[in-house]
């Protein structure tokens, strides 16, 4: 077991100005940061955490290392064949890090439907797999799977473009990106004639999203699917600690500055533009651009100053999306082998049945969760715990507002017990012997994240994508959403949506949209 820990940094910054203030240190703010410094803009990231990651991020108990939120990584890719976010990392700022296969897409156990299953990475594998349990899939999955990877190379036509693309060019090319856009995974998926049993085997990734199929974007869920399928995921040797400290250190190497325990108070803004910024120290530092890596609701209520320098959009747009789930994760840390308890993969789907609408229901109401996304550490990091042990980690989804009329007293039995119901069902589905091996034991619910992150009601998802409010929608609409001059978001409430892969990425988006507005004028030597 290894802790990588970020290098001391700045706890003031050593200028008054910069080109470009970057708030927050969760994974859209650092490669935000990461980008402008290797684009020689000065930058100063500002936290108020006294570590980077946000979610991204590990925490000790006992003689376990337990990792808060990653579950996989995607769009990583091996290093022949590197995806988005290993490219960005390596390629274009520097930051080395060590990253581990997982060994298979997931482990599947829906009781009701009487599935119990392995589903490997690969399209093939995956095709073969699913074909194999479900007779009469194969012809429509096939087919399925090309649309999937239609529409995933024409999101990355459309990134590429800046979100302006040639009409005439998606159409002759990306036909099946064009004829899909705009509808739900479910109205599409129907379309292809797959059986109920087949589909089942196909939807779990949709918790990494928290809509039920019947709303979510099919864009979003084919370009998710095809991107984990096609090129596998990955985890850090070293926690997304490690990922988080790596990237931390690369803007200091490459001339930007980081600062923790820094809690920004206001954006100043004159005539529709960032002007600066002031931390809660009392500090006054001047920026012609800020990339936030916070949610707009955050940013627009409380932040931008004076109040009346928020455009009346921006309320406009805030009360028409909705905001994610938050979610009840339960860390174990166990005196028994992944063998002897029984634990043979490293990802698992549980929950009674893949019906997505009564999951979602589940989340609203405060109630036992139903439906858990399980890792078991060790598989795909046998050196992650001591000898002898198991890192075992459950995630239920869970609507922040069903814990609101919890008063103070009542909350640590209420989040043990819900914790109790999910442990229970994983010794029932893995038929693993979980609670006679505790020697650790943690639960996080939405207060927590919010007391440790100061995410928005303790959400970890961003908001939800409905196809309106989709990424191909947000691109088209990225200009247009431009409020304020000089302000741009970054992480899980940025256009790209949330999750680690997106908010690297639109970390990334962020700086290049603030180096134009800078006009190439920043840098150290402008």
């Amino acid at each position: 077991m290894h802790q990588v820990k970020a290098a001391n940094s700045s706890q003031e910054p050593s200028l008054l100005e910069y080109d470009v203030v970057v708030i927050g240190a969760g994974l859209g703010g650092l490669s935000a940061a990461l980008k402008l410094a290797a684009e020689g803009a000065k930058v100063l990231l500002l936290e108020q955490h006294n570590l980077p990651g946000g979610f991204a991020t590990s925490f000790v108990r006992g003689r376990f290392e337990f990792e808060v939120s990653l579950h996989e990584l995607s769009d990583v890719g091996p290093p022949d064949n590197k995806g988005a976010v290993r490219r960005f990392l390596e390629d274009e700022v520097g930051v080395q890090v060590e990253f581990l296969p997982v060994p298979e897409a997931y482990h599947l156990i829906l009781p009701e439907a009487g599935l119990n299953i392995k589903i490997p990475f690969g399209v093939e594998p995956f095709i073969e797999t699913i074909a194999g349990a479900v007779p009469g899939s194969r012809e429509p999955l096939a087919r399925y799977m090309e649309v999937c990877r239609e529409v995933s190379r024409a999101l990355s036509f459309i990134g590429r473009s800046g979100g302006k693309p040639d009409p005439a060019v998606l159409l002759e090319r990306y036909p099946a990106f064009v004829t899909t856009a705009g509808y739900t995974v479910a109205e599409v998926t129907a379309k292809f004639g797959l059986p109920e049993k087949a589909l089942q085997m196909i939807y779990p990734y949709w918790s990494y999203m928290g809509v039920p199929v019947s709303r979510m974007s099919f864009t979003l869920f084919a370009v998710m699917l095809y991107s984990y399928i096609s090129k596998g995921a990955y985890i850090p040797r070293f926690t997304s600690h490690g990922l988080a400290a790596a990237m931390d250190a690369s803007i200091r190497e490459l001339g930007g500055e980081t600062c923790y325990n820094t809690r920004v108070s206001k954006i100043l803004v004159e005539g529709g533009k960032v002007v600066a910024v002031e931390t809660e120290g009392g500090e006054h530092i001047k920026a012609r651009a800020v990339v936030a890596n916070l949610s707009p609701h955050l940013v627009y209520g409380r932040l931008v100053h004076p109040r009346e320098a928020v455009p009346e959009r921006a309320a406009r747009l805030l009360n028409a999306r909705r905001v994610g789930t938050s979610a009840l994760v339960v860390y174990l840390g166990l005196d028994a082998t992944p063998e002897a308890l029984n634990l043979d993969s490293y990802g698992y789907f549980i929950g009674p049945s893949m019906d997505t609408e009564q999951a979602y229901a589940n989340f609203c109401r405060f109630e036992p969760p139903q439906m858990q996304a399980v890792i078991c550490l060790n598989r795909a990091n046998p050196e992650c715990s001591p000898p002898g042990t198991t890192i075992l980690s459950a995630t239920s989804l869970v609507g922040p507002e069903a814990w609101r009329e919890v008063r103070p007293e009542q909350y640590y039995d209420v989040k043990n017990q819900m914790a109790g119901a999910m442990v229970r069902q994983l010794e029932e589905y893995l038929n693993a012997p979980i609670r006679d091996h505790i020697e650790e034991i943690e639960v996080a619910a939405p207060q927590t994240f919010a007391r440790y992150t100061g995410a928005y009601k303790g959400v970890i998802y961003g908001y939800e994508q409905d196809p309106w409010d989709s990424i191909v929608a947000r691109s088209m609409a990225t200009g247009s959403e431009r409020l304020i001059k000089g302000l741009e978001f970054a992480g899980g409430f940025a256009f790209m949506g949330h999750g680690y892969a997106p908010s690297i990425i639109s970390g990334r988006a962020a700086a290049l949209a603030v180096l134009h507005h800078l006009g190439g004028s920043a840098g150290r030597e402008a």
